[in-house]
């Protein structure tokens, strides 16, 4: 019996290894597929469609676990991350190292499709999304991002 106990527990184990290192795996790849420079090509914020004028001059360029927005070329905000994309939906966290939200964390969303990826965010300090509905007054942001294209 105490064999057959071990066993149990060793396999299970395994699983729980395997799940792990999956986790990983699947999170060091979603990682990669972040990185680089992005252009912005939607944004909402409270359900409110971002002014083009403001959507157009907005750029994301991720490096590692840090990822920095800037508007117009100034700093709109800087934030390491870490993603899992074991949760449904895919989750990321911002801690802010720039920007107004600096020292606070922003718990989001995310989805990546080939050369775009989508994030909703709650406010800093609030709830993660659960999903990529915007409503008015809800203090999410949602933007759309493609992948800047070599010259």
């Amino acid at each position: 019996m105490k064999k057959l106990v071990c066993l149990v527990a060793i396999g299970l184990m395994a699983v729980w290894i395997a799940n792990v290192s999956g986790d990983e795996a699947g999170a060091k790849q979603d990682l990669e597929k972040l990185q680089g420079e992005w252009t912005m090509v939607m944004g909402e914020i409270e359900g409110q469609a971002m002014p083009e004028q403001m959507r157009a001059v907005m750029r994301r360029v991720a490096k590692d676990d840090e990822t920095t927005i800037t508007m117009a070329g100034q700093l709109f905000m800087k934030a390491k991350f870490t993603v899992d994309p074991s949760k449904t939906p895919k989750a990321i966290d911002y801690n802010m190292t720039g920007g107004p939200t600096s020292g606070k964390t922003q718990l989001g969303i995310y989805e990546i499709d080939g050369e775009q990826v989508k994030f909703c965010f709650g406010s800093p300090g609030k709830e993660r999304p659960t999903s990529f509905k915007m409503e008015a007054g809800d203090g999410r942001t949602l933007s759309v991002w493609t992948r800047k294209k070599e010259p």
